[in-house]
């Protein structure tokens, strides 16, 4: 499977994300004597883009497959469609319910098989979550130091309203679809949407 290699920070340094977005507790460092350059406007779409990508950890052909669904779906504008297909993959409801400390570990937690959706073990960290699903670490996985650690880590993180988060059971439930003001995320969907449609 390909994977971004680059390290965290410099990568968000890059491409200016602050690290907490990423549920990493570091200041970004800052780069002294940086020339700013004017942007044209189709790198700015792009690097909108890419954070997109990166704070999701989201591969180019999937994020255009996410982008084509979009489209599609009835309901709110392509680019609000978008950002809720990205904020409802499991990975992510898994780092939103304070179950995993970053994306990558919802991603990883997800794909050694500890996490069940409905009862079942679900090991797709893109599997797209809906309204009334219930999720949990498995049973035989709870009792693991690293359950502790995390919940020690995340029992201050605001848990958005649109999850249930138990965290002393390891479970919690999607109640709602998100809205877009409801995802803090620094990302400029209107100008992906842009540079889609070019």
């Amino acid at each position: 499977m390909a994977r971004d290699m680059t390290p965290v920070l410099k990568k968000c340094r890059a491409l200016d994300i602050e690290p907490a977005f990423l549920g990493i507790d570091k200041k970004k460092s800052r780069r002294h004597g940086k020339v700013t350059r004017k942007q044209s406007e189709y790198g700015m779409q792009l690097k909108e883009k890419q954070k997109a990508k990166f704070i999701y950890g989201v591969l180019e052909k999937p994020f255009r497959n996410y982008f084509e669904k979009a489209q599609k779906l009835k309901y709110g504008t392509t680019g609000e469609n978008l950002m809720i297909l990205l904020e409802t993959r499991l990975d992510n409801v898994i780092f939103r319910m304070g179950l995993a400390r970053t994306r990558d570990e919802a991603r990883q937690i997800v794909s050694h098989r500890n996490v069940q959706v409905n009862g079942k073990t679900v090991n797709i960290p893109s599997y797209g979550v809906k309204v009334g699903d219930s999720i949990a670490i498995k049973e035989n996985a709870r009792s693991s130091k690293r359950y502790e650690d995390i919940v020690a880590v995340t029992s201050s993180r605001i848990v958005p309203e649109w999850v249930e988060s138990n965290k002393e059971q390891l479970s919690g439930k999607v109640v709602a679809i998100p809205r877009r003001e409801q995802i803090d995320v620094p990302v400029n969907e209107v100008a992906i949407v842009e540079l889609y449609s070019k």
